[in-house]
């Protein structure tokens, strides 16, 4: 449920408080911001693993006993979310994400979205920690490259690193697969240098990124939540504000210009 009338007033001015007096302020996204790209949830009403079943538990160890057949069965035929991604732009809030870091207010953003919306709005400082759907990556040496970069036909699967040889799998994190570690050390090191976060379209249920807004509390850290609904976070936060994440954050970027300016 929305704020209305004073309440969301004061939360969005706290907010923007909070954001300007912060000496390392970081942002972390879920999928609530991405569904407002048109990019189905995974869970939940509506979610791809509502409708389709969640993918197995061990679909990394599966794509290691056979890359060859993942790559043939990615080939075959692209899956719904792979087809969104596709069609999915990026919305009001994710440029106003970008406008808080060409500020100076934002110092980082960590997103367990596989989008790519966030790339394309032009967020330079960015930790993607379950990948990127348009990325692969090596999985001997984790070198990233475009898709467009490396050749993948029925003739030469599982495609390979042409720096190590390495067999190269799309950069998103399968269930059994450890997130790789270059990405979860820049997650780990911003959340302790924070001193503010602000968490938007996540209910913080999936682990590691759950533990970032726990870690910064602990540390004496402020937290900003902005989601439809109450979350698990809620009774952490100290302001929330309520109502869409495309429609919050410019308004929040409008406010922390005004105190930036005063």
């Amino acid at each position: 449920m929305e704020q209305s009338g004073n309440g969301y007033l004061w939360a969005l001015d706290r907010a923007a408080d909070l954001l300007v007096s912060s000496r390392h302020p970081i942002a972390m996204t879920g999928a609530g911001v991405s569904v407002e790209s048109g990019i189905p949830p995974f869970r939940g009403p509506g979610g791809l693993w509502t409708r389709h079943g969640e993918p197995p538990m061990d679909g990394y160890q599966r794509f290691l006993a056979d890359p060859q057949g993942y790559w043939e069965e990615r080939l075959r035929a692209p899956s719904e979310i792979v087809q969104a991604l596709a069609q999915a732009r990026p919305n009001a809030g994710h440029y106003a994400m970008v406008e808080l870091e060409q500020i100076g207010i934002l110092h980082h953003l960590i997103t367990q979205n596989i989008d790519n919306l966030h790339r394309a709005a032009g967020q330079r400082k960015l930790a993607e920690i379950h990948g990127n759907a348009l990325l692969l990556r090596c999985i001997g040496c984790r070198q990233r490259f475009p898709r467009e970069a490396i050749a993948i036909t029925p003739d030469n699967l599982p495609p390979r690193c042409p720096s190590c040889a390495g067999i190269i799998k799309v950069d998103t994190v399968h269930f059994g697969e450890p997130i790789p570690p270059d990405v979860l050390e820049v997650c780990f090191r911003e959340t302790r240098q924070s001193d503010c976060m602000l968490v938007a379209g996540t209910s913080a249920l999936v682990y590691p990124a759950a533990s970032f807004p726990q870690m910064l509390k602990e540390g004496g850290g402020a937290l900003i939540e902005v989601n439809l609904y109450d979350t698990p976070l809620t009774p952490l936060a100290d302001c929330s504000l309520r109502g869409a994440f495309g429609d919050i954050l410019p308004t929040l970027v409008e406010q922390v210009r005004t105190k930036l300016t005063a």
